[in-house]
């Protein structure tokens, strides 16, 4: 299959053309935001870690990498412990065009917001000239993600994602799920889907390391918020067998690294991939992004409703009151499955059908409605260090 996107430098493929406006720290998030403000194509992003967080600065970058950017202003005070430099050089790695203005150094927050917009004008102008070519699907990267998860998460939605998942896999594609705490109770499930030995030690791993930090003092595994419960899931194992469904069958080909200042791209090439980092919704879909993936396709039961600032948000729906509550929110009715008038593979056939369309520019209803949600998170150093994670 093939779909329309713009082919990047370093041979992977963006599914938007967007201009993105990096605020380095929270500081200088106001001058980012009004940079940005009313203008097409462009978003603006930053952190709220302080500034001399290495963590973060792994993330802002790996999101100016994403192949659905086409370059990037980095928007700076000037005093701090992020250093705009270091960040400009591993951006233009990707052979994207990256600038930099300093709030200090231009003279104040008015002349900064001139100064940028200028910038951004010349920026949407290139990319501009860059049209959509037909590209095949195998270049795409896609992220799995579910929330407000309730009984037909596990029965109708995430089982048709997974059949969705492996389709794409089978066609070259690449596919990566994060939430490492949702497989708790499901483990060897996925460490028997590991295509090598070394690869399953780092499934196990991947979710005995985040088990040891939800069961320090204060903390515990065996949570379920209230949509969940109201939803009919009962225990956390219940949880995880039907969050793993949305990973599909195919072999897992590596765990993706996201730690102490390393964040490992998403390989080109294909395959099915795991990545290290949170169960939050929009720091775990900002990770993703930051890994280079293109699209997120999100799970809810109950009724999620966010985007995305670098990568468009697919929702899908198996409750069919949540589809008659909320259709003007949702993207896919997989619904159809527990109502016994489609398959399975059927709605998964759908879902990959949808994601063609919205890779080749087709705007998802996040995208429709405005929704340019983003946040980073950032592990405790200190707990890391006290349990003895590398």
């Amino acid at each position: 299959m093939e779909f329309q996107g713009f082919a990047r430098a370093d041979g992977r493929a963006g599914v938007r053309n967007r201009i993105l406006v990096v605020a380095t720290s929270d500081c200088a998030e106001p001058a980012a935001r009004m940079i940005a403000h009313d203008m097409d194509d462009v978003v603006s992003v930053t952190q709220h870690q302080g500034c001399i967080a290495l963590e973060t600065t792994t993330t802002l970058v790996g999101a100016a990498k994403n192949p659905n950017i086409f370059a990037t202003l980095l928007v700076s005070m000037g005093c701090e412990g992020i250093e705009a430099e270091p960040m400009m050089s591993e951006i233009e790695k990707t052979g994207k065009s990256v600038e930099i203005v300093r709030i200090q150094e231009v003279g104040s927050t008015r002349k900064t917001v001139a100064r940028g917009r200028e910038i951004v004008q010349k920026m949407l102008a290139e990319a501009q000239k860059q049209k959509r070519e037909t590209l095949d699907l195998s270049r795409l990267a896609i992220g799995l993600k579910c929330g407000g998860s309730d009984t037909t998460s596990g029965i109708a939605a995430n089982p048709a994602i997974g059949a969705m998942a492996d389709m794409l896999v089978d066609a070259g594609a690449s596919v990566v799920m994060i939430e490492p705490i949702e497989a708790i109770g499901a483990e060897e499930f996925l460490a028997n889907r590991a295509a090598s030995e070394p690869i399953k030690k780092q499934v196990l791993k991947w979710i005995s390391d985040e088990e040891k930090r939800w069961t320090v003092p204060g903390a515990g595994t065996d949570f379920m918020c209230r949509g969940n419960i109201d939803g009919g899931l009962t225990t956390l194992e219940e949880k995880a067998l039907g969050a793993i469904h949305k990973s599909g069958h195919r072999p897992i080909q590596g765990v993706l690294k996201n730690r102490k200042g390393y964040l490992e791209m998403v390989p080109q090439g294909g395959g099915f991939y795991l990545q290290e980092g949170t169960h939050e919704e929009i720091p775990a879909i900002t990770y993703m992004a930051a890994a280079g993936v293109n699209i997120i396709v999100f799970a809810t039961g109950r009724g999620g409703v966010f985007g995305h600032a670098i990568c468009p948000v697919v929702r899908v729906t198996g409750n069919p009151e949540t589809w008659a509550r909320m259709k003007e929110d949702m993207d896919i009715n997989a619904s159809t499955i527990m109502e016994g008038k489609e398959s399975i593979e059927g709605v998964g056939r759908r879902i990959r059908d949808e994601l063609v369309a919205v890779a080749s520019g087709k705007l998802t209803i996040s995208e429709q409605l405005g929704m340019e949600n983003f946040a980073v998170w950032k592990a405790d150093p200190r707990l890391e260090a006290l349990l003895g994670l590398p």
